[in-house]
């Protein structure tokens, strides 16, 4: 059993209780150190975190006060989605007055200037990408929401890594095939953790006009294909079947089965969401 395929699975009322006992299962504090933390939301619409489609500002809230807790820095970041700014975003949804009640920057990471091109090895589609510089300088926390997707099945940590890319119009990504682009991220941009919402999720037609489910749950995780693949199968899918997961399995990115689940059995806070 390799000690990255740890998963906390943990049941409980939407509180920062219960997010920090996901946070403390897998000892985030000791990966969390040493570099500046870059909470990676998922705004891909202006929606509030009940509808089930935007990241709960109380797990952000949790994790600003784990790094703190440890005298790190800490910033919520999200970039531009062809519809939706991430600035009216962060505002719609609560997140910019919680950054601004602790003195954290919210940073759009579509109008930072100072950017890198990083070359992907064995790639699927893409053999470049370029990211904000502060991105490769930092620890990602992959801080995503529980919910389907049209395109992927599911759109959990390894999906939400998609909006590190800056720029404002995705759909070129799109065209190159979704599910490749998530497997080249996710192989040149590794988050140290991930941590899903899953207080309130979103089943049929995700990402942003599903029907809100509430499941009262938080999972967290180091190794990011672990954790997609433990939410998936918590939703009622087979993370076999989901491209992006078991390609970056296969590509060595992380564990798809041989997971260790901490805290709740997965049978027994499954729940079959709606297909998109």
């Amino acid at each position: 059993m390799k000690a990255g395929a740890r998963v906390a699975l943990i049941r409980g009322p939407r509180s920062l209780e219960t997010v920090r006992k996901a946070l403390e299962t897998v000892e985030a504090e000791k990966i969390l150190s040493g570099r500046p933390v870059l909470v990676k939301v998922n705004f891909i619409t202006t929606k509030r975190w009940d509808t089930g489609a935007t990241t709960d500002p109380i797990i952000v809230e949790a994790l600003i006060q784990k790094v703190r807790e440890i005298g790190g820095r800490v910033y919520v970041v999200e970039s531009d989605a062809t519809t939706t700014r991430a600035d009216r975003a962060a505002e719609a949804t609560g997140m910019l007055s919680l950054c601004e009640s602790y003195g954290v920057d919210f940073i759009n990471l579509s109008k930072v200037d100072d950017k890198v091109k990083i070359k992907i090895p064995d790639h699927e589609t893409l053999g470049e990408i370029t990211v904000p510089k502060i991105v490769l300088e930092s620890h990602i926390v992959s801080a995503a929401k529980m919910k389907t997707h049209s395109e992927t099945t599911v759109t959990l940590g390894l999906k939400n890594m998609f909006g590190l890319l800056p720029d404002r119009l995705k759909g070129k990504y799109h065209l190159k095939g979704i599910s490749k682009v998530i497997v080249d991220i996710n192989t040149v941009l590794k988050p140290a953790l991930t941590v899903i919402d899953g207080f309130v999720g979103m089943e049929g037609p995700g990402p942003v006009s599903g029907y809100p489910v509430r499941m009262d749950l938080t999972l967290a995780g180091r190794d990011p294909v672990a954790t997609d693949a433990t939410a998936a199968r918590v939703m009622g899918f087979d993370p076999h079947r989901i491209h992006h997961i078991r390609r970056c399995f296969e590509k060595g990115l992380g564990e798809i089965d041989r997971i260790q689940v901490l805290g709740e059995r997965i049978q027994d806070v499954q729940r079959r969401f709606r297909p998109p």
